[in-house]
C-alpha cells in the first residue's frame, strides 16, 4: 500500500484525538472524515499510537494484551445501525470535547458495549452470527487465552494475575477448561469486543487505502506484566517461582534521567523464543500487518541490546546492557510473513550495533527536527545530514508540539533555529513542517497539533510523568478550517510528496506527480 523507499508524507493523530460524542476517538464516522481530510491535504500515511487496551496511567504503552484491541476504540454507531445498541445517552453534563475523562469514558464505554452485546445475542441474524464465530475460530490463538483472562480478572476482581487462585494462576488444563464453562458469557462479552474491534479497524483500513492513504500503526517492544500474554506463557520471561520478574525493563541514568528509567515490563526469554523460532513474534507482526500497512516499533534499540534492571532495584542505577536477539528475530518472522515494513524507532543511546540492526534489516529510522539545533551543524537531527533512509519527524507523541518548542527553547536554540528554517515564533510550525518535507527523507511526518500550529497546552504525552493530560487530548472541527489543508498540500505537492495539483499553478490542473524511487 506504501513504499517506504519513495517519497510521501503523512500525519501523526492517535485515534483517541478524533472528535465524536462519545468521550474519547474512536473507529466512528470522524475517522472517516479525517481519512478524507488527509487524502484532500496530499497525505498517504496516517500514523496512530499503540491501539491496544489501554494500561496504567491510560498509557498505550501498558496494555494487557499484545494482540487485542482497544474496546474504547470500537464505535459506537455501527452498533446502533445493526439495532443491537439503543442510541446513546452521554452522562449528565456530556463529555469534555478536548480531552479524554477516563475515569468517566472507561465504564460508560463499557456499559454501552455490554448493551450492544446482549443486544447481539437477543438480534443478530445468522450471517452475524455466522461471522462472528467463524472470526472467533480465526483468532484462536490469541483470543482465547485474552477472554478467559478478562473474565478471570473480573472474577478476581480487578487483581492480578499471580494473586488469583493457584490452579488458575498455574494454568492448569481442568481448571481452564472448568472456568471457561462457569464464566462463559463473560467470555463471549470480550470475544464480541473484539470482533466489533476488528470488524471496523478493517472497515477504516478499506475506505483509507481506496482513497491512497496508508495507515501506520505502533508495535510497543514490551509487554505489561499483568497481560494475557504474559500469563498465557510464563516460561517466555524472567519470572521466579512466584511469578514475579527477576529483571525488568528500563534505560539508564542520563542527564535527563539521573536515576535511569525504570519501566518495569518483565523482559523476554530470547533462548526460549529463539527455541521455538519466534513463533509468538511471528504472530504478533502478522496481526499488527492485519491491522495497518506499516508500523513503527517502538524502541527498537532492545533488539540490538537492551537495558536489564535487578527487579530488586527501585531505580534503573543499577542495570546492565544485555544482547538482544538481533537479526535473526526479523529473519525468521521475513520467513513467514515476507518483507516487512517496519520504521525503527532508533532514537536515545544508539550504539553502532543498532545500526548495523536497522540498516541490516533494510528499515528506515527517524529523525526529529526539534532535536536539531542543541548543537551546531553537525548535529545528526538537521536536514541537511540526513539521507533518503528515514522518516522525518517534526516531534512526536512524546514531544512538545512546534509552538510550545520554540516558547521553551533555549535563547541560542530560537536564533539557531530561527536562522536554520527563516522562520519566527509565529510560522515555525510551517517552517518545521516544510523542512522536512523538503529533506531528502522518503517519508515526511508532522503532528496534526503542528498542522494546526497549536501550543504546549495541546500536547499529547510528557514522557516519565503520569499526569491527567497525558494521552487525553482531542481536537474539534472548529478548530481545522481550510487553511491547514491548503497550506499542508502545497508543501506536500512543492516537496515531491504528493499530487502537483494541489499547488494550482496555471496550466497544471490535474497533474500527479509521480516521486520516482529513491536510490
Amino acid at each position: 500500500m506504501i513504499d517506504l523507499h519513495q517519497r510521501s508524507s503523512g500525519v501523526l493523530l492517535h485515534l483517541s484525538s478524533l472528535p465524536g460524542p462519545h468521550g474519547i476517538g474512536d473507529f466512528g464516522p470522524d475517522a472517516f472524515r479525517f481519512v478524507d481530510w488527509l487524502a484532500a491535504s496530499g497525505q498517504r500515511l496516517w500514523q496512530w499510537l499503540p491501539i491496544n487496551p489501554i494500561g496504567p496511567g491510560d498509557s498505550p504503552y501498558q496494555s494487557v494484551s499484545a494482540f487485542a484491541g482497544s474496546p474504547l476504540m470500537v464505535a459506537l454507531e455501527p452498533l446502533v445501525q445493526s439495532s443491537w445498541l439503543p442510541a446513546p445517552t452521554p452522562p449528565e453534563g456530556g463529555f469534555d470535547p478536548q480531552r479524554v475523562d477516563y475515569s468517566r469514558v472507561v465504564p460508560w464505554r463499557l456499559a454501552q458495549l455490554r448493551l450492544a452485546a446482549a443486544g447481539f445475542e437477543a438480534r443478530a441474524g445468522a450471517a452475524d452470527r455466522a461471522a462472528f464465530q467463524r472470526w472467533c475460530a480465526e483468532q484462536a490463538h490469541w483470543l482465547d487465552d485474552y477472554s478467559l483472562f478478562m473474565a478471570l480478572e473480573a472474577a478476581h476482581q480487578g487483581s492480578a494475575w499471580w494473586f488469583w487462585a493457584a490452579e488458575l494462576r498455574d494454568r492448569e488444563p481442568a481448571a481452564l477448561a472448568a472456568a471457561r464453562k462457569t464464566h462463559a458469557p463473560e467470555v463471549r462479552f470480550w470475544q464480541f469486543v473484539q470482533w466489533c474491534f476488528d470488524t471496523q479497524a478493517m472497515a477504516l483500513k478499506a475506505y483509507a487505502n481506496a482513497r491512497d492513504v496508508a495507515l501506520m500503526g505502533d508495535l510497543p517492544i514490551f509487554i505489561a506484566h499483568h497481560s494475557s500474554d504474559c500469563w498465557a506463557r510464563p516460561d517466555l520471561y524472567f519470572l521466579d517461582q512466584d511469578f514475579q520478574p527477576t529483571v525488568v525493563a528500563g534505560c539508564p541514568p542520563d542527564a535527563m534521567a539521573p536515576t535511569g528509567q525504570r519501566w518495569g515490563n518483565p523482559l523476554y526469554r530470547w533462548d526460549r523464543m529463539a527455541a521455538e523460532n519466534y513463533r509468538w513474534w511471528t504472530a504478533r507482526l502478522r496481526r499488527a500487518l492485519h491491522q495497518a500497512d506499516v508500523f513503527r516499533i517502538d524502541h527498537f534499540r532492545g533488539f540490538a541490546g537492551y537495558y536489564e534492571i535487578p527487579a530488586s532495584c527501585p531505580t534503573a542505577e543499577e542495570g546492565v546492557w544485555v544482547a538482544g536477539p538481533g537479526k535473526a528475530l526479523f529473519d525468521a518472522i521475513g520467513a513467514e510473513l515476507g518483507e516487512l515494513p517496519i520504521v525503527a524507532e532508533d532514537l536515545g543511546l544508539i550504539t553502532p550495533d543498532v545500526v548495523e540492526l536497522r540498516d541490516g534489516c533494510g528499515f528506515p529510522g527517524m529523525k526529529i527536527l526539534q532535536f536539531g539545533f542543541g548543537s551546531d551543524a553537525r548535529d545528526e537531527f538537521l536536514p541537511h545530514n540526513w539521507d533518503r533512509h528515514f522518516v522525518a519527524y517534526t516531534g512526536t507523541h512524546d514531544n512538545d508540539t512546534v509552538r510550545g518548542w520554540w516558547n521553551q527553547a533555549s535563547e541560542r536554540e530560537r536564533a539557531y533555529a530561527g536562522s536554520y528554517l527563516a522562520a519566527g515564533e509565529h510560522d515555525v510550525h510551517w517552517a518545521m513542517i516544510r523542512a522536512c518535507c523538503n529533506s531528502v527523507a522518503n517519508i515526511a511526518v508532522c503532528q496534526f497539533q503542528d498542522v494546526l500550529g497549536l501550543d504546549s497546552a495541546h500536547r499529547m504525552n510528557i514522557p516519565g510523568t503520569v499526569g491527567a493530560h497525558n494521552w487525553s487530548w482531542r481536537f474539534r472541527w472548529d478548530m481545522v478550517g481550510p487553511e491547514p489543508s491548503r497550506v499542508l498540500g502545497l508543501i506536500t505537492a512543492a516537496s515531491g510528496r504528493g499530487p502537483f495539483h494541489l499547488l494550482r499553478l496555471p496550466g497544471c490542473e490535474g497533474q500527479v506527480l509521480m516521486s520516482s524511487k529513491a536510490a
